[in-house]
């Protein structure tokens, strides 16, 4: 589908790091679609919202490509983007970022870039939803980064979800992990990442997007999914 116009849809965050990580993000998305207007939205937190957005960029644009980001499924995709969406004929979403390989990839990145040592059970942090699908989306994103990493893989979610980071840093301890590690499957920084310092890991890596090499991935993933609308 051809589409004149990119409207990226962040979380939101009152964090000043975070909030600069998604800014940098989306000049590196404009920077690579020289030819197309993007915008920046957000679900919450900050502003503009995605409709306040779309009502301003259709004043220029027919087609315009909606593109989440973030890591899976939820409330803020199938609702709070779904129906601006909706609401704007001739805008359509595409699929939130993950999971992907090539989020897997950067993942495996950030472990051996902390220093994990091969050993160590990985605990997946995903940011969690009351919403099935989002579960079924970080199960999924597990199973790829296990496919890529020779000793357990788990997944814990930093708020709303069971199990907790603590408690699934714990189990592992209990299971006989020589050390366990968290991994960040967050895009940016804030509070759900600051959380995860205090869940009794050895090691936390960083944000997904928080550098320039792990920017780079994520606009890969960006680009792959504007490249199959």
């Amino acid at each position: 589908m051809e589409h004149t116009a990119v409207v990226l849809v962040a979380h939101g965050t009152r964090d000043a790091r975070g909030a600069e990580t998604v800014r940098r993000l989306a000049q590196r998305v404009d920077g690579a679609l020289p030819t197309q207007e993007v915008a920046l939205a957000f679900v919450d937190v900050q502003s503009p919202l995605v409709g306040e957005v779309l009502d301003d960029v259709m004043t220029r644009h027919t087609s315009v490509a909606v593109v989440p980001l973030l890591l899976s499924r939820g409330f803020h995709v199938d609702v709070d983007i779904a129906d601006a969406v909706a609401g704007h004929p001739g805008s359509f979403a595409l699929a939130q970022l993950g999971p992907d390989p090539l989020l897997a990839t950067l993942l495996l990145e950030r472990l051996r870039k902390a220093g994990a040592p091969s050993s160590a059970h990985v605990v997946l942090a995903a940011a969690g939803s009351s919403r099935a699908e989002a579960a079924e989306d970080v199960e999924v994103a597990a199973e790829q980064l296990a496919a890529g990493w020779e000793a357990p893989v788990s997944v814990a979610y930093a708020a709303g979800t069971a199990p907790s980071v603590p408690d699934a840093v714990a189990a592992a301890r209990d299971s006989g992990a020589p050390s366990v590690v968290v991994a960040s499957y967050l895009l940016a920084e804030g509070h759900f990442h600051d959380r995860l310092d205090d869940a009794g890991a050895d090691l936390v890596t960083a944000p997904l997007a928080s550098d320039d090499e792990g920017a780079d991935a994520v606009l890969a993933v960006v680009l792959s999914r504007l490249g199959s609308s």
